[in-house]
């Protein structure tokens, strides 16, 4: 029987990142040789034949990095540098193709070189770093598109939500800032963007030219792409809709092609770019998930805002947990941004089978309007199993007109609902295929109920014996403010313990702008969702700030937006973490019209973990009175008793002034339980109170083993990439039926792993046999001390031809 590879997928929401290569045995050590004083940021094998791209940095300093420590550096001397790099290679006999080179923000160039070469350039003097090229795919969350009939400016709910409308109204609308898209490109035609570009519209880096649309349908490269014209909507479209700054002049810079697919080569060549090409601010919906503050794409946006042009980022789609931010949402300088829900209405939900059956876990997941949700409770209708809610399963059940009950499991949320609603069904009840609760979605394409598992099994055993129909009774339960969305990243950094997102912004059913790539027809609009529909909201944010204070510099427009943020609570009235929300949603009169500015906008006083006795550091933050009166601050801090805070209480500074204030903790960790814990600086003139969020680490944090697993396909073995951010005691790659979870293999097993990252390969095998159809959980274990993990991956799928 003949075998073909009919699917692999890792679900993460809005974006899935992967190596474009890796090496070719079971598992190879990143660690650089001693010899050598490169860093390696990859994990490629040294004796792999496969050739891979790769970010090469060189100690030599960028223009911009060297400008910004007062020395010079020139293009011609970093181009010699490059050449006298790339001919050793070619002395050594390594023969290597050069795909980008760069020396504005970043000093360096991208090549692609035999795995196998690795080692030999890495031991070239000049040399600082290796990284990985590393492959990102954009696809949004909740894709649905909108009928223009049906479509009003007033459906645009999220610019106003965060003051928008109130800055226009004050005269500020992004005239004479230019915010640069680094995206997928953009539909510089569509009627609500046209005014936003000029003469030159930007550059393509995937095609190399000075025409940077989204690709079209029909690229025999990919799919047609849309999520670049999105994110510009979201900063300046004026037309049908109007985005934050819709009188800002746009750049787009094309780093994402067909199918929304890039590499970190193109990423940090549009960031130079953009640079050189004079843009006030740029906007970066994408990222990967590998939590390095030091990652290639996080120091070229170090650099860029350095040098005065706003950097802002969407700070990933991994959430909840912890640790799940990834570069360049890591940046130290850049403002990384997490994703809310505006406010909403929340419903109950009850389930009616036969009598003395109950499902005590029922409530709704998502739908798209409180109608069709409601709707729901008009009479029983007919529901049928339709397994995981793919394309092929609905192909073998009826639907029309009646409920798809479907699994958990292979497929995004948001696909399984699209699937049923493309067969003709008016509801989905979902549920869960392990233990625990099924997350909220919220603007899902048909009205959607989620039960547990257990729920699930009851639902099914009803159908078993024939009772296939199914009542609802939903009612209102609450009204929810804004709050944070499920899927968006939270921090720390790794290494920095820096708190991220920065701030948060609307970022789910977000409606904006998309091509149509028909001229008869050019007003295309969708609902999307995710942190790359968050940050373009700041992005414009940041424009209305800098056309108002033309005179800031970064750091006041980062602060201003942090400073001026509102807390946000979850539905029960909890104030969410500062690693879920950064310093809040944002408010964007109100950063325009502060009076007082306190750098930085939050802080870390990292770990504490003296055995005995007290721990004392010190730190400072700086206060701007911006206005013409002398103010006095009082100041007070919160967090936990444990922790003590010795800082003046008030602290008087005159008109236009700036003053530290000088603050110490003091921690005995040896009497606090290991742990992160969170505070905040109050600072108040009396008439405006600025929040500054701190946290702190009690022994060593609790970061995870694993914090991604990247896999793809090369030469018939499937191979990848784990990051181990603090390196393991033992590794095992753990290939499980995806079923049943029984373990069937581990195919890759070793010791003794430094931290960063590591690939690995399998060939497809078990015991030496082919895989037989089936579906394969590809899962990465690790054991560190007393702790372990075992990190789930993609699904491999064998189907029989």
């Amino acid at each position: 029987m003949q075998q073909k590879f009919k699917r692999f997928s890792i679900y993460i929401l809005i974006f899935l990142l992967a190596f474009s290569s890796f090496g070719g045995q079971a598992l190879a050590n990143s660690t650089t040789p001693a010899s050598s004083p490169a860093i390696l940021h990859l994990g490629e094998d040294a004796t792999a034949l496969e050739e891979l791209t790769v970010i090469v940095e060189l100690d030599e300093e960028s223009i911009l990095q060297a400008k910004h420590k007062g020395k010079i550096q020139s293009e011609q001397f970093l181009s010699e540098e490059r050449d006298r790099v790339l001919t050793e290679l070619q002395e050594d006999g390594v023969s290597v193709e050069l795909i980008q080179e760069y020396d504005t923000v970043f000093s360096g160039f991208s090549i692609e070189i035999a795995s196998s070469d690795i080692n030999l350039l890495a031991e070239i003097a000049g040399v600082k770093a290796i990284y990985s090229n590393q492959e990102y795919l954009v696809t949004p969350f909740d894709a649905e598109s909108i009928n223009p009939e049906l479509y009003s400016p007033q459906m645009l709910d999220s610019a106003p939500f965060i003051g928008s409308d109130d800055a226009w109204a004050a005269g500020y609308t992004g005239e004479g800032v230019t915010v640069a898209v680094l995206d997928t490109g953009v539909d510089y035609t569509h009627p609500d963007l046209a005014h936003a570009f000029g003469d030159y519209k930007g550059w393509d880096f995937v095609d190399n030219d000075n025409d940077p649309q989204e690709t079209p349908a029909g690229d025999p490269r990919g799919a047609t792409t849309n999520h670049g014209s999105h994110v510009a909507g979201t900063i300046a479209a004026n037309g049908n809709i109007k985005g934050v700054a819709p009188d800002a002049t746009l750049y787009a810079y094309r780093v994402l092609g067909p199918g929304g697919r890039g590499t970190t080569a193109n990423v940090i060549a549009g960031i130079e770019r953009a640079v050189t090409d004079g843009a006030d601010v740029m906007n970066l919906s994408l990222g990967a998930a590998v939590n390095d503050p030091d990652y290639a794409t996080s120091i070229a946006l170090d650099t860029a805002m350095a040098d005065g042009v706003v950097a802002v980022t969407s700070n990933g789609n991994s959430g909840p947990n912890n640790w799940t931010v990834g570069s360049p949402g890591t940046s130290r300088e850049a403002i990384s941004v997490g994703a809310t829900q505006l406010p909403y209405n929340m419903y109950s939900a009850e389930l009616f089978t036969s009598e003395g059956v109950s499902y005590p876990s029922a409530a709704t997941m998502g739908f798209p309007s409180e109608e069709e949700l409601l709707a729901l409770n008009e009479g029983e209708f007919e529901f049928v199993h339709a397994g995981l809610g793919g394309t092929a399963a609905f192909a073998n059940v009826d639907v029309a007109g009646k409920i798809a009950l479907i699994s958990r499991g292979e497929f995004a949320f948001v696909d399984k609902v699209q699937n049923a609603k493309n067969a003709g069904a008016v509801g989905v009840v979902m549920y869960n295929n392990v233990a625990g609760e099924v997350p909220n979605v919220p603007g899902l394409a048909l009205p959607t109920i989620r039960t547990t598992l257990a729920d699930g099994q009851k639902l099914l055993s009803e159908l078993a014996a024939g009772n296939n129909t199914i009542s609802f009774d939903i009612e209102f339960a609450q009204a929810v403010g804004e709050t944070m969305a499920s899927f968006s990243s939270r921090g720390p950094v790794m290494d920095t313990w820096m708190i991220k997102p920065d701030v948060s912004a609307p970022g789910v059913a977000i409606v904006s702008t998309v091509p149509t790539h028909n001229p008869a027809n050019p007003h295309g609009y969708a609902s999307m969702q995710g942190t790359s529909m968050s940050a373009p909201h700041v992005a414009g944010a940041a424009a209305l700030v800098l056309q108002a204070h033309p005179d800031w510099g970064v750091d006041f427009v980062k602060a201003a937006l942090m400073n001026t943020a509102e807390n946000i609570y979850d539905a029960d009235g909890n104030l969410y973490p500062h690693n879920s929300q950064g310093a809040g949603s944002i408010r964007v009169l109100d950063a325009i019209n502060t009076e007082t500015l306190a750098l930085p906008g939050s802080h870390s006083f990292g770990i504490f973990e003296k055995d005995g006795g007290k721990e004392l550091k010190r730190q400072k933050f700086t206060v701007h009175n911006l206005s013409d009166e002398s103010k006095n601050y009082s100041i007070k801090f919160t967090g936990h008793e444990g922790i003590k805070v010795q800082t003046s209480k008030n602290l008087q500074v005159q008109p236009g002034k700036t003053q530290d204030l000088n603050f110490s903790v003091q921690v005995d960790a040896g009497k606090l339980a290991p742990g992160y814990y969170e505070g905040t600086f109050i600072l108040s003139d009396g008439t405006q109170t600025i929040e500054v969020p701190t946290i702190l680490f009690v022994q060593q944090p609790d970061y995870p083993l694993i914090t991604s697993i990247a896999l793809g396909l090369s030469g018939g073995n499937l191979v990848g990439n784990v990051n181990l951010p603090a390196g393991a005691d033992s590794f095992e790659l753990r290939i499980r039926n995806a079923d049943t979870g029984a373990l069937l293999a581990t195919p890759a097993q070793t010791t003794d792993l430094s931290r960063g990252l590591h690939s690995f390969s399998w060939d497809m095998t078990i015991n030496g046999a082919p895989l037989t159809p089936g579906r394969y959980q590809i899962n990465a274990y690790a054991k560190k001390g007393d702790r372990d993990i075992e990190f789930a991956g993609g699904v491999l799928t064998i189907n029989a031809e």
